[in-house]
């Protein structure tokens, strides 16, 4: 009864779900137009589906006949669908059958497939897929974090396979950047600076693969399993760098609608949406990459004090220390990021790294930082300042007469399978993956070009251990993730009236120590209780 129920659930999403693609396809025919769609799937490596709840080590990898038609029922999705573009993630490199049968199936298809598995033979990986009717591959890069999750990218440079039917000369540019990655799963909370750090990486990489090749601006689509929701800082960072999640533009939804939808369910039944297609089109307005970078991290820093409640001049007082004079000391700051444990520890910031905040915050250049200073470049960043709105058209880039021109995307449709998720639901009787599949209709259309031309930020840009494929890579101590106790609730006694610098970095040492509660990780945050004369519980987003 239930396998019939199934049946007709998958029959059901395959109506809705494929005919909102096929019509938006359809339109863009009678539009004598050219349509592009891109799907993301997290398709749950075999190695990590546990088939039964009671016994964890019961892994589906163990059982051939499952895994087989699980998989071959996903490339039958994926094949019926036939997206321009296919991203998939937890892709079972370590699996020669598996691997065989994708690339016949989807060779066979018209589809270049590319796989890259995760550093340290962790068994999973990513798959790439773009069909020759629409592109032509330039090239293919594969990013190595080289980090404590194992973590790794695809870069693809492509072209359009036909050229714009309103292009009636070859003077405009169809070369787009695919981006497919699955960054680290957030099992403590200072393990959501190595995913800022992950997105921070891909993004270096995509501006020195530009510069390298002297590519002028094109557009850039990010996919994969962020492992983060929309309130999260890797989202803010993504968004402060111009790029736009194409669900929430199809569907108009603003920042704030972190929960009109969800991509997601752990085996601890929580779900939250953490799947995303983002697009970022040539004349999107970007801060510098840097610039974007350090108001990331120092929203980490306020979000941690702000949530204990300490006031502008409360923080400044636990960055000061007890210093004499009324100022911060390069020593005060980082023994106060070392408190909130964002350096100190292998996951942290580095030397470097610290160095460079500090230098970015001292304006004046006179070793040290006062009042003025620190409300300018830490507590006043606009790092979340973010557009509530969407917009489904893109921003005016110039002259329409411009000589040089490129494509750009407008995003037309977007579809999340099962149909359940788009209401913030998750249907038992799904069982393809503890993901949903994501499929974003894009609409081509030519805008104006100009060069990049960004060596301040490639000069002083954040210098990792991240290694194109083929370099030597870093040595690491460790291939295992770290994990913390499930249990997420913790009790910190918040001083109602400390205002002493010592009262202050006590108590907040608590918040980020190593014993604090480990986040949530499915919505991207965390949940202190804090003790006030009322006690009362606060939301900690990361």
């Amino acid at each position: 009864m239930k396998k019939e129920r199934r049946t007709k659930m998958k029959g059901r999403i395959s109506r809705i779900g494929s005919y909102a693609i096929s019509s938006s396809i359809r339109d863009h025919h009678q539009q004598q137009q050219p349509c592009i769609t891109c799907t993301t799937f997290n398709i749950l490596a075999p190695i990590y589906k546990r088939l039964n709840h009671e016994d964890p080590s019961c892994r589906e990898s163990d059982y051939r006949a499952f895994w087989m038609t699980r998989n071959q029922s996903i490339l039958d999705w994926l094949l019926y669908e036939r997206s321009s573009i296919i991203c998939l993630q937890e892709f079972w490199v370590g699996n020669d059958e598996l691997v065989d049968i994708y690339e016949k199936r989807l060779g066979a298809a018209g589809y270049t497939s590319f796989k890259l598995g995760r550093t340290n033979n962790r068994g999973d990986g990513l798959l790439t897929a773009v069909h020759k009717d629409f592109f032509r591959v330039l090239n293919c890069r594969e990013l190595l974090f080289n980090d404590c999750g194992d973590r790794v990218a695809q870069l693809l440079h492509v072209e359009l396979a036909n050229p714009l039917s309103q292009s009636r000369n070859n003077d405009v540019q169809q070369e787009i950047l695919i981006v497919n990655t699955h960054l680290l799963f957030p099992h403590d909370a200072s393990l959501c600076l190595v995913r800022l750090h992950q997105v921070y990486k891909i993004l270096q990489c995509v501006e020195s693969y530009q510069k390298e090749n002297n590519l002028n601006s094109m557009p850039i689509i990010l996919c994969g399993d962020w492992n983060g929701s929309k309130r999260g800082h890797v989202y803010k960072f993504l968004r402060s760098q111009g790029f736009v999640s194409s669900y929430d533009t199809a569907h108009q939804y603003a920042d704030a609608d972190a929960h009109k939808w969800v991509s997601h369910r752990n085996h601890r039944g929580n779900v939250c949406g953490v799947d995303f297609i983002w697009l970022l089109n040539p004349n999107s307005y970007r801060k510098f990459l840097k610039t974007s970078w350090t108001e990331a991290v120092f929203g980490m820093f306020k979000y941690l004090l702000r949530r204990a409640s300490l006031t502008e001049h409360d923080a400044f007082a636990f960055l000061k220390a007890d210093h004499h004079s009324d100022c911060i000391t390069y020593s005060g700051f980082c023994e106060a990021l070392r408190q909130l444990n964002l350096i100190g520890h292998c996951y942290g910031l580095s030397d470097e790294e610290t160095r460079d905040l500090w230098d970015q915050v001292d304006i004046e250049g006179n070793g040290v930082i006062d009042f003025k200073e620190f409300q300018q470049r830490i507590w006043s960043s606009s790092a979340s300042e973010q557009r509530d709105e969407y917009s489904n058209e893109v921003q005016d880039g110039g002259p329409k007469d411009s000589k040089q021109q490129t494509i750009g995307f407008s995003v037309k449709n977007a579809v999340l399978f099962p149909p359940e998720v788009e209401k913030g639901r998750w249907p038992d009787d799904y069982s393809l993956s503890d993901h949903a599949r994501l499929t974003v209709v894009f609409s081509p259309i030519r805008m104006p070009c100009s060069q990049l031309n960004r060596k301040d930020k490639e000069e002083n840009g954040l210098q990792t251990d991240l290694m194109w494929s083929g370099s030597q890579k870093g040595n690491k101590s460790s291939s295992t993730e770290p994990s913390k106790p499930d249990d997420i609730l913790r009790t910190l006694r918040v001083h109602e009236n400390s205002h002493t610098s010592s009262d202050i970095r006590q108590d907040c040492a608590k918040i980020a120590s190593s014993t604090a509660p480990a986040p949530s990780p499915f919505e991207d945050f965390w949940f202190l209780q804090v003790k006030f004369p009322s006690t009362r519980a606060l939301q900690f987003d990361y």
